[in-house]
């Protein structure tokens, strides 16, 4: 089965695009989105294809990624949208060669996994800032009034423990002798070039910062832990922990990401930042597991680490963030935790048997 045969997708995707608050901006527009295939890109992309389909939105879907055949895969099911959806390829680290006009441009592609960071620092770093740099002068030179970028929570770097939610205008340091910093720092670097560019030559730019997004889309090279503990909570097995758990976090369902990241698009400030998390959703690492593990019916244990675990462990003990920005603009989530975790895990079975 794939991702659009499951029934409670669908309904997730429903209840996601009616929490776009002024979703009517986005109708009739060109909407370009790079990294569709991965979990905030695709879930994003469907949303506005629902939307074709249920609300005759008429949005034109430019969809970018490096593997034609996944996009096809993920997406044939909306090939019947004739003239509102095009795949596009592309590669952050290469220079961009399709040249289509568009109305809007979000840039969710990136590697976000741990593993990425820690065998290739010097081609995140390149890839991030010279994708950004590249997709900023391709908005300017193809009509694009608004480009949102979607960095990530990690920018806060080592958070203050005394601070109980962090603001976006919070910078905690990051240790730059470390290979493990390429990630936060480029992403603070590529945001900074967007609000260069809105400052300098006018082009609307906003960033948005998701916390640890989880859900259904998960690819066999997803490291991360959340991702890991899904896979393999869903298989039947053990959920393993090579630490105690103890850090906190906010997490966030895929449908709650995708539909905040839209709300931004629509209607967040020019040359701001946004916070994409849900209030609901806070708990430390071994409780995120613990909720899994209880949905899946399997046990949550813990074990010593190895190398590998330790080469990808971030450092930060708190990341937790404020949603008072993002909630101004008329916000709100439609998932809790548990929601979140057991559609999750009920999604992947589904698309499993």
């Amino acid at each position: 089965m794939t991702l659009h045969s499951s029934a409670l997708y669908c309904a997730d995707l429903s209840e996601l695009i009616r929490h776009i608050p002024g979703k009517e901006a986005l109708f009739g527009k060109r909407i370009l989105i790079t990294g569709a295939t991965g979990t905030i890109g695709s879930c994003i992309a469907d949303a506005l294809l629902v939307m074709n389909r249920d609300l005759h939105a008429g949005i034109r879907v430019l969809l970018a990624g490096r593997n034609p055949e996944k996009l096809q895969q993920l997406f044939g099911s909306f090939a019947g949208q004739e003239g509102l959806l095009q795949t596009l390829p592309y590669d952050l680290q290469e220079e961009i060669t399709w040249n289509e006009d568009v109305d809007y441009i979000i840039h969710a592609a990136g590697n976000a996994h741990p593993a990425a960071f820690n065998t290739d620092p010097v081609g995140t770093i390149t890839g991030n800032v010279m994708s950004t740099c590249r997709l900023l002068s391709y908005a300017a030179e193809h009509g694009a009034g608004r480009l949102v970028y979607v960095s990530s929570g990690e920018v806060y770097g080592m958070g203050d423990l005394s601070i109980e939610e962090l603001p976006e205008q919070y910078m905690g340091p990051l240790d730059l002798s470390s290979p493990r910093s390429c990630y936060p720092e480029s992403k603070r670097a590529s945001e900074n070039l967007c609000a260069s560019w809105y400052h300098q030559y006018g082009l609307e730019t906003i960033s948005v910062r998701p916390c640890h997004t989880y859900g259904p889309m998960i690819t066999p090279s997803d490291n991360r832990a959340n991702a890991q503990f899904f896979k393999t909570a869903a298989s039947g097995h053990d959920i393993v922990l090579n630490s105690a758990g103890t850090q906190m976090r906010s997490y966030n369902y895929v449908c709650d990401a995708a539909s905040a990241i839209l709300t931004v698009l629509a209607s967040g400030q020019a040359g701001e930042a946004y916070n994409i998390a849900n209030p609901a959703s806070r708990v430390t690492i071994a409780g995120l597991a613990e909720e899994i593990a209880a949905a899946a019916g399997v046990r949550r244990v813990f074990v010593d680490p190895d190398s590998v675990a330790l080469a990808n462990r971030s450092p930060i003990a708190r990341q937790v963030l404020s949603t008072a920005r993002l909630e101004a603009l008329g916000w709100t989530g439609a998932f809790t935790l548990t929601e979140g975790v057991t559609h999750t895990l009920q999604i992947l079975q589904e698309i499993q048997k």
